[in-house]
């Protein structure tokens, strides 16, 4: 009989580890996870929350100065000539004639209130201040050609070349041409800031509000406007001073009676 085959002996199986629990599992990850991890998230909510506190406070104190400007030089501005005190002088501050191709209403509407303004008698004079800075583009001299085209006396416009910010035309005003009193027209925005300043400078001012466009924008202009107040602060804080200033001249008036002229 033939021997029976040998039998292999087989190792017996190892029992099947029991499955972690998702408990034991997490426990495990988080052991793994890098122990910097942590503080690297700390750091970074950190610094998130100095940003967010950080734009807070500037947006506050953006706010705060247009406040303040509003509430230094709004009081004397009006929105009707008769309610103008009458004074020799009416500083109209300038601006582009066009924009992006199209009339822009800010201008037309400027150049309107200043020239009812004259005719009102209510002022003698117009000195209009603007920006030359290159012989292709020159804001007076436009000024003067649509206030003579509205009927005010060419002999009755004087003009400022070097207005090149509100501050550079409000100091001129008193430094070089020797008005220490006046009424400014421009958009009621403009003119309080305008106002602000040249009470800072001893200047007795008072404003015209010109029309406010009915078109689509106004908003990004006033959004703008914050952030011009803002500089304004700064140049007084900064003691900063028009780019030019030079010989005086003399604003040409009317006088009472409306024949001739004298100088403000």
């Amino acid at each position: 009989m033939p021997d029976d085959p040998p039998i292999e002996k087989q190792s017996p199986t190892p029992a099947a580890a029991p499955a972690a629990s998702d408990g034991s599992m997490a426990e495990t990850l988080r052991a793994g996870a890098p122990e910097s991890a942590a503080p690297h998230r700390r750091r970074h909510r950190g610094l998130l929350l100095v940003l967010g506190l950080l734009v807070a406070l500037g947006a506050g104190m953006l706010l705060g100065i247009d406040l303040v400007v509003s509430a230094r030089g709004g009081d004397a501005v009006v929105d009707d000539i008769a309610d103008v005190e009458p004074t020799a002088v009416a500083l109209l501050l300038g601006t582009a004639r066009t924009h992006q191709g199209r009339p822009n209403q800010f201008y037309r509407a400027r150049i309107e209130a200043a020239a009812a303004l004259f005719h009102s008698g209510k002022v003698r004079g117009i000195l209009v201040s603007g920006d030359n800075a290159t012989r292709y583009y020159n804001e007076p001299i436009v000024m003067q050609k649509d206030l003579i085209a509205l009927g005010v006396p060419a002999e009755f416009i004087t003009l400022d070349y070097a207005g090149f910010r509100t501050l550079d035309s409000v100091v001129r005003a008193k430094e070089v041409f020797g008005v220490d009193r006046m009424i400014i027209v421009s958009q009621r925005f403009h003119a309080e800031r305008a106002i602000f300043l040249a009470r800072h400078f001893g200047i007795e001012a008072s404003g015209l509000a010109a029309a406010d466009p009915t078109t689509p924008g106004l908003m990004k202009v006033r959004a703008r406007e914050v952030l011009a107040r803002a500089m304004a602060v700064l140049d007084l804080v900064t003691g900063r001073e028009p780019k030019f200033l030079g010989a005086p001249e003399t604003v040409r008036l009317r006088d009472d009676d409306g024949d001739g002229s004298g100088p403000a």
